[in-house]
């Protein structure tokens, strides 16, 4: 079926060229990491040591950002794509391995992206002189334990060696030692699902579409009371606004609900009020309105019968439960902002605890040097945006609340 749509002719006109041709084309589309940090992936091939005898390729499959699943649709639909887009970014940077790094809870695309996997090896497309070329590259599928931290790389590449998932301290970084201690290129699923399309209608075509520093087709999910959640492409001229309401994607809000707030690029990013819907879901727009990124592009949107302190609770329990706890300010800064929205849902909250939250975050995050991964940036940018930009919902609650409750709730902790 993938081949009868053109399937695998990328792979086959990238054997032809070299290695170093392969990496010159990506670099020329601009095509940028669509896990998250949107890091040109060319770029990050080239960091790799030229004297390398040794390489080895990690897809990161884990996707473990609330609430996205554009890598899981990838991974049903067109597994062979992927497969690839694996093959031609192993032969550019001339991985000998290709480990497909997966999350535990995927257990129906554990098995079709399996399959794939064996029919290619059937056909000779993985293995041994690939396409009667002089290139080979073996392909194993690892599945994790489920854990949000194992979705930044050097995290993943702890777990794919069989120990504890979580980030290592760099440098070194992984191009120079990374899986197993060789040079590694680390790249997320939908990432290498764009690069077949690169080779084979050309840099200018991908290059051609969205703006100069977003370039190429994207993926945006959409999840909350929209009549259409889903997942959907577009170029990344889209603002959010179109997304939630464009007949062809996210199709409006169900009746009688209207947009509160909504969470661009998954929870990590931070969040928009209704008023900042006409944000561009590119890699520069989101900066503009206080988020951390673009990040995975998945929009979790919330309603006007939402209480922001149900979110905010939410949000810092997830982030506090997913740190790894190596970081002092990670481990006890999400422990003490889950305990604070916890207190406050429970309607025992004081207007100083949003300064204390606020504090809490601008000395956890964005501070180079200060983490070993990027973890505490992603925990407090949600938690910063709702305080600042729902402040008056949150202290009209707080007001609201029954007289002595705060008393009571702090004397019982104590």
């Amino acid at each position: 079926m993938y081949e009868s749509r053109g399937g695998y002719r990328a792979v086959r006109k990238a054997l032809k060229m070299t290695p170093d041709e392969v990496v010159a084309e990506v670099k020329k589309a601009n095509l940028r990491g669509r896990g998250g940090a949107g890091f040109p992936a060319g770029v990050k091939w080239g960091f790799l040591p030229k004297d390398r005898t040794t390489t080895l390729l990690c897809v990161n499959a884990d996707e473990s950002e609330p609430p996205t699943f554009s890598n899981r649709v990838l991974m049903e639909d067109d597994p062979h794509q992927l497969l690839e887009g694996t093959i031609i970014t192993g032969y550019a940077t001339q991985a000998q391995v290709a480990y497909i790094y997966m999350r535990v809870e995927f257990h129906e695309q554990f098995h079709i992206l399996q399959k794939a996997i064996d029919e290619a090896y059937a056909a000779g497309y993985l293995g041994k002189k690939i396409f009667g070329s002089d290139y080979s590259l073996e392909c194993y599928l690892h599945r994790g334990a489920g854990a949000y931290v194992c979705g930044e790389e050097t995290g993943l590449i702890e777990s794919l060696e069989g120990r504890r998932g979580w980030p290592r301290i760099k440098p070194p970084f992984p191009a120079v030692e990374g899986a197993f201690r060789r040079p590694t290129v680390v790249n997320n699923v939908e990432t290498l699902s764009c690069v077949p399309h690169i080779i084979e209608r050309g840099a200018d075509w991908f290059a051609g579409i969205g703006p100069p520093h977003s370039t190429g087709p994207k993926l945006f999910c959409i999840s909350g009371p929209v009549s259409k959640p889903g997942c959907y492409e577009a170029a990344m001229e889209i603002t959010v606004g179109e997304l939630i309401e464009r007949d062809d994607m996210g199709g409006g809000m169900l009746p009688g609900r209207k947009v509160k707030a909504v969470f661009p690029g998954g929870v990590s990013m931070g969040a928009l009020t209704a008023d900042e819907l006409d944000m561009k879901m590119d890699f520069v727009d989101p900066g503009n309105y206080g988020l951390l990124g673009l990040g995975t592009a998945a929009a979790m949107v919330v309603d006007q019968d939402t209480d922001m302190r149900m979110v905010l609770r939410n949000v810092a329990r997830f982030f506090g439960t997913e740190s790894c706890g190596q970081c002092t300010h990670c481990r006890e800064g999400t422990a003490w902002m889950y305990r604070i929205a916890t207190r406050m849902e429970e309607g025992a909250g004081r207007i100083e605890d949003l300064d204390i939250l606020l504090e809490t975050a601008r000395n956890m995050g964005m501070m180079p040097g200060l983490s070993i991964c990027g973890l505490p940036d992603g925990a407090t940018f949600p938690i910063e945006t709702i305080v600042k930009k729902f402040r008056s919902e949150l202290e009209e609650a707080i007001r609201a609340q029954a007289p002595g409750r705060v008393e009571a709730v702090l004397s019982a902790v104590n």
